[in-house]
């Protein structure tokens, strides 16, 4: 498994200060942390930055994140995605076309930043062994 400090997490989310909670979080923990505050510019941080996992909020202004799955589909980007939204795992699935890279769905009402970020460790470990 790679070391935190040798692991790029990008967070992909319209809320600035969710995202900066949890760029913090996980900066503290070690992790190399970009942000990008829709999927247009997440999608070229994706492609520049080479993340280990990507954290993508469903609903964003510009280009939402089901848009941004679609994206990474068509440039064969095969990175392991985490949805962190505020709608049900159900209602989630209904709007997205390409679930092919989606490795686990978090409800951030439902999660602390600490689970969060134990989540997207024990994630981590599973596909960068």
């Amino acid at each position: 498994m790679k070391k935190p400090a040798d692991t790029k997490i990008a967070i992909i989310e319209d809320q600035e200060e969710i995202a900066e909670m949890y760029r913090f979080k996980f900066e503290s923990e070690g992790y190399q942390v970009e942000v990008a505050e829709n999927g247009a510019v997440g999608f070229k941080m994706v492609k520049d930055f080479g993340p280990d996992i990507v954290l993508l909020d469903l609903m964003m202004p510009v280009q939402d994140g089901p848009e941004t799955l679609d994206q990474f589909k068509s440039a064969g980007i095969k990175v392991p995605v985490v949805v962190l939204t505020n709608l049900g795992k159900e209602e989630a699935m209904k709007r997205i076309r390409t679930p092919d890279n989606i490795v686990d769905f978090l409800i951030k009402a439902d999660c602390t930043p600490k689970q969060v970020v134990e989540k997207i460790q024990a994630l981590l470990e599973k596909v960068t062994a």
